[in-house]
């Protein structure tokens, strides 16, 4: 008997075996969260991927969010390099056409006459293919298959919302902002990350526990059994101290619900939503929300500073310091995994730990009811991309987030202006600690060739208090706008090594 086999009966996953009979997984049925409604420009069409598809987004008159196929359908070139117009329709800067939230051509320019033009409007070769959108909780979720049938069925499923926001919403104490951000490494990955506890205090030490102190035995027990189309659950036991429950939660196509109770009854709730946007690239939309106890108590934990209430954008670049401490490991192991796709997961790696159990019942989930593959759209490049041979690339924000949140490049241009102010201030203080130094020389020297003997004190001649004022406040704006600078480079990139986290 091989180790992973031994490792296996060892760690008693009964509950991992699936019934292969079973109906596979469905992908292009679901809704996916795309966006973040708060966070898109809404006067210009914002390009989005999903499952090797581009599609565009854009929000019409009446304040509604639209999605169209990214394709113009007169010489196929992306709507998403077009305009909004006044008049609430989304025009193709390449000819002009116009279309209305309804996917249909209103306006052709090119035609002979406004005869000619409604007759080629009317034609259904000049509509845009519409997709099923709505906006639920502050996100858009969008439902990746076209046409009435798929409108049909896209009202009978709801789309995976955190119940606590429906059901008791006035006993929320605190809830972050939306965050959002494209991740160099696959979809299956990246729920198979989040599956995993053990790896929690290790490679997020000193921002979710120590790897000296916190990287302890525990047990993953089933308690939701696994189901091709709602997932599964597994609590930890033995729970970290003070914490009555711990219970990671996976409801496909995208969602991994972790969820903790304390001994007084508060909930607090991790939400991670990882949608599968190209070959070996995952966008992860996530908050997390402390709830009341029943006597309206106060959670009293949480993910450490990432829970204090902050603005938009800097709960955004902040949270490089947690997602990059996972990158690198996970972007080169889906890479060095799919040199052998013929050799089943399990057989590569070595499980011999409880701690295993949530991981290894997503691999079977993934392989058996899943198909073991993402269905990506048949136009796209369906290879997996390359690894990245420049380890500070997979540190990148600004292509991964900021080029495409609208909160966070008005931050950045505010913080630009204030540090340039910061440093013209500067400069104002200096010119004036010196003209006020020129000012009191030139008046010692008056009173000098009045009164030498007053002036035989090399104390004197100090400058006065405007001067060293002036050098202090110089010194002090120097400083704001230099810090100020080095912030936006946050927004830029966020480099990370496990080495120097000591």
């Amino acid at each position: 008997m091989s180790d992973n086999m031994t490792s296996q009966s060892a760690v008693n996953i009964e509950s991992t075996k699936v019934n292969e009979t079973e109906e596979k997984f469905q992908w292009t049925k679901q809704w996916y969260p795309v966006a973040i409604g708060e966070c898109l420009d809404p006067s210009k069409p914002q390009p989005i991927e999903l499952l090797g598809k581009n599609f565009v987004l854009w929000r019409d008159k009446q304040g509604k969010w639209n999605c169209f196929e990214d394709l113009c359908p007169h010489r196929l070139v992306r709507l998403s390099e077009g305009r909004v117009e006044s008049d609430g329709t989304l025009l193709c800067a390449y000819h002009a056409w116009r279309f209305n939230s309804v996917g249909k051509c209103v306006s052709m320019p090119q035609s002979k006459d406004e005869e000619t033009e409604a007759r080629n409007c009317a034609s259904s070769r000049s509509c845009v293919t519409v997709y099923p959108l709505q906006e639920r909780q502050g996100l858009l979720w969008l439902w990746p298959e076209s046409g009435s049938q798929a409108l049909i069925e896209s009202k009978l499923k709801e789309p995976r919302v955190i119940p606590e926001l429906e059901e008791t919403p006035e006993r929320i104490v605190n809830r972050s902002a939306w965050n959002i951000r494209d991740l160099p490494y696959g979809w299956d990955y990246f729920i198979e990350n989040i599956a995993d506890p053990a790896h929690v205090p290790v490679s997020h030490h000193n921002i979710m526990g120590s790897r000296y102190k916190d990287a302890n035995y525990f047990d993953m027990v089933s308690v939701r059994k696994l189901s091709t189309q709602e997932g599964f659950s597994f609590e930890t036991k033995p729970t970290p101290p003070d914490i009555e429950t711990l219970i990671n939660d996976f409801q496909p196509p995208c969602l991994m619900r972790v969820y903790s109770v304390d001994k007084s009854g508060c909930k607090y709730i991790l939400t991670l939503y990882g949608v599968p946007i190209r070959p070996g690239w995952t966008r992860l939309i996530g908050n997390q929300i402390f709830v009341k106890n029943e006597k309206g108590e106060v959670p009293k934990k949480g993910l450490g500073f990432f829970a204090l209430p902050m603005p938009i954008w800097l709960t955004h670049i902040l949270s490089s310091m947690l997602l990059h401490q996972d990158s690198v490991f996970l972007h080169y192991q889906e890479k060095l995994m799919a040199q052998s796709p013929q050799e089943k997961w399990l057989a590569k790696v070595y499980t011999p730990n409880p701690s295993d159990k949530m991981v290894i019942t997503f691999r079977q989930w993934w392989e058996k009811r899943a198909g073991g593959e993402i269905p990506w759209d048949k136009n796209c490049n369906q290879q997996l991309p390359p690894p990245e041979q420049d380890k500070r690339k997979l540190f990148d924000v600004w292509n991964t987030h900021t080029k495409d949140c609208y909160s966070c490049q008005k931050a950045l241009k505010n913080i630009n202006r204030l540090s340039l102010a910061a440093y013209l201030v500067s400069i104002v203080c200096v010119s004036w600690g010196i003209i006020a130094d020129v000012r009191y020389i030139a008046f010692k020297a008056i009173q000098l060739s009045v009164s030498p003997e007053m002036f035989s004190s090399v104390l004197s001649w100090v400058p006065p208090q405007s001067f060293w004022l002036a050098v202090i406040g110089a010194a002090l704006f120097a400083l704001t706008g230099y810090l100020l600078k080095k912030l936006t480079r946050l927004f830029y990139v966020y480099e990370f090594e496990h080495f120097h986290n000591d």
